[in-house]
């Protein structure tokens, strides 16, 4: 299935900067603000599949809340948050992710794998939906990490097409992001970035000459490490 919430990677960042600019102006203070839209998110995805469904402008709602937990905030003087968010490192975590599994070691399979993953890319780069499906397995799936940081899509979307049409409708928007082919937890995937700094990072399975499974990371906690440098 293909999460109704879905927005393209431009409209995520753009929203995200709205709220963190309301709860900065609401509350004067950049950690307040940040805090503020953890909290917001984390009250979104709190939501019922049927209740976000029925919301007819997500940013509006987001937007609503946001200030109502700065309001909140303010005339208690506490923070409002109903669950301890971890503290951030500012290092991206570079465990091996469950979608894409141990990296291949076989020469021959990482020639393999490059080889696929650059078709994905170009594909990618392009907004071709067709040549997307084209190099994807039917029964592939992909799956985004917001980290409660952006809106990404709650749910895994599932079948070639429907990945096709969910990562040609994330790498809309002008301007879109730029598609960089580059190590990603220490095999080929891709970089997303947008004015230099890295807003996503793909890692890719690959089966024969098909890609099986797409993870995709949004959460900006994460991504630091490959701001362009």
């Amino acid at each position: 299935m293909t999460d109704p919430g879905a927005v393209s990677l431009v409209e995520m960042l753009e929203e995200r900067q709205h709220l963190l600019d309301v709860a900065g102006r609401m509350s004067g203070s950049a950690a307040m603000a940040d805090r503020v839209v953890r909290e917001t998110y984390r009250r979104w995805y709190a939501l019922g599949d049927d209740e976000r469904a029925g919301i007819a402008v997500p940013r509006a709602w987001l937007t609503r809340v946001a200030q109502g937990i700065c309001l909140s905030s303010l005339a208690s003087g506490v923070p409002e948050s109903r669950s301890a968010a971890p503290p951030v490192t500012g290092a991206p975590v570079r465990r091996p992710d469950p979608v894409a599994g141990p990296a291949p070691r076989d020469p021959a399979m990482v020639e393999s794998h490059d080889r696929v993953v650059r078709r994905f890319a170009a594909a990618c780069g392009a907004g071709d939906a067709g040549a997307l499906k084209a190099v994807l397995a039917a029964d592939a799936v992909a799956v985004s990490d917001g980290g409660g940081r952006v809106r990404a899509a709650a749910h895994p979307t599932h079948g070639a097409a429907a990945v096709a049409r969910f990562v040609t409708a994330l790498l809309a928007g002008r301007p879109g992001p730029a598609v960089a082919v580059e190590s990603v937890n220490g095999r080929t995937g891709l970089v997303l970035r947008r004015d230099g700094r890295a807003v996503g990072a793909v890692s890719v399975s690959v089966d024969g000459t098909e890609v099986t499974a797409v993870w995709i990371v949004l959460n900006p906690d994460k991504l630091h490490s490959w701001h362009h440098r």
